[in-house]
């Protein structure tokens, strides 16, 4: 990526690696490269050189909705930078619309409910037990998460940071309506399934 000046008017451009001439302006990037670029361009700025952790002036990373323009299979290097911005001492507010993300958080959670151990963190994103890795995964633990779910029709915002299934209500039982879906389909496969072999 780079800015083209040969133009009156400057514009950001995708270059290709091979040398040649082709430069793609940004109005015909598709949507995932609309999406990601400035994503990691963010993810840029607020990672400086391993001696400095943080932008001092910065306190607060908001990112809405990661997952829009990124492969599920991308969300695995996505949330390990995530982790790797709380370690660094920003606090980290996502908007999502992925399970991804809350399965993350639930599994978070538990291991800081029963386990504490980095070890077991590392194995959420399949990294290796390397110094820096545990590192990191021992500040994160110490960290707090909380999972809020936003009431479209009443405006209203409720705490459903337990991720529990089996909760009374509805907004944490579901995961904010997140797994909703996934469970009626579930249950209507259930029922086929018992209704045919019997």
């Amino acid at each position: 990526m780079k800015v083209d000046k040969s133009r009156p008017q400057k514009r950001l451009v995708l270059s290709s690696h091979d040398g040649n001439a082709t430069n793609l302006p940004y109005m015909v990037w598709s949507a995932g490269q609309r999406e990601f670029i400035p994503l990691l361009l963010g993810f840029y700025r607020l990672m400086p050189p391993a001696r400095t952790p943080r932008r001092n002036d910065l306190e607060w990373v908001v990112i809405e909705e990661p997952e829009m323009g990124l492969h599920p299979d991308a969300m695995i290097p996505f949330l390990t930078l995530v982790m790797d911005l709380m370690y660094r001492g920003y606090k980290v507010c996502l908007s999502t619309h992925s399970t991804n993300v809350l399965d993350l958080v639930w599994g978070i959670k538990t291991i800081q409910k029963h386990s504490n151990n980095p070890d077991d963190f590392l194995k959420l994103f399949g990294l290796k037990k390397q110094p820096s890795f545990r590192d990191m995964a021992t500040e994160v633990l110490k960290k707090q998460f909380q999972v809020c779910f936003f009431e479209r029709d009443s405006g209203t915002t409720s705490n459903i940071s337990h991720l529990d299934i089996w909760s009374e209500n509805a907004a944490e039982a579901d995961w904010g309506g997140l797994t909703q879906f996934c469970r009626n389909i579930g249950n209507v496969v259930a029922n086929v399934v018992a209704n045919t072999n019997t």
